[in-house]
């Protein structure tokens, strides 16, 4: 089952019927003013959200059968510790509105090191979410990874990355629909 939420004008997420079946959803550039409710979307398996307006990912911690997750713009987000509590997730990407590139925006976090904690994780997109020391070395742990895309980095530093891990440079794929 998925459900889409795209350019809700409303200031809370809808409560959603057995919104605990669901297995996918898209919240797409809505003016919720939190993404809290989130947590009773317990079986998802795949998360699209575009804007998140909490300063914290602590809404992701419920979802522990996420597999695939894509963010795209988290600007008060400082922390991907969250991240860590999502066990079965194995394609993550995190980036920064398109607009942002021009003016070379970035969006800082403490440290990547909560990516190398998830077991499973095989892809990676990191688009112009950065860690404060600019680097990846806090993924080297990740022996599960298979592929990454990385840009805002410093020079050469995701080519580094890339070469010492042997892994593939490409985005993360597409979610599979359920058969």
């Amino acid at each position: 089952m998925q459900l889409e939420f795209i350019r809700d004008a409303a200031k809370a997420m809808p409560l959603v019927p057995e919104a605990e079946k669901l297995r996918s959803l898209c919240v797409w550039h809505c003016k919720y003013q939190t993404l809290q409710p989130l947590g009773a979307f317990r079986s998802l398996r795949v998360l699209k959200i575009a804007g998140v307006p909490d300063n914290t990912l602590e809404f992701l911690r419920e979802l522990d059968r996420l597999e695939w997750l894509s963010i795209v713009h988290l600007p008060k987000v400082t922390s991907l510790h969250p991240i860590a509590a999502l066990r079965n997730l194995q394609f993550l990407e995190l980036q920064t509105l398109p607009s942002w590139d021009a003016s070379n925006k970035r969006t800082v976090v403490e440290s990547l090191g909560p990516l190398a904690e998830l077991p499973n994780l095989r892809h990676v997109s990191l688009l112009s979410v950065v860690p404060m020391d600019h680097s990846l070395m806090a993924l080297n742990g990740c022996r599960t990874l298979q592929s990454g895309k990385f840009h805002g980095y410093p020079a050469g530093e995701a080519e580094r990355f890339l070469t010492e891990s042997s892994i593939g440079n490409a985005h993360i794929p597409e979610p599979q629909p359920e058969a």
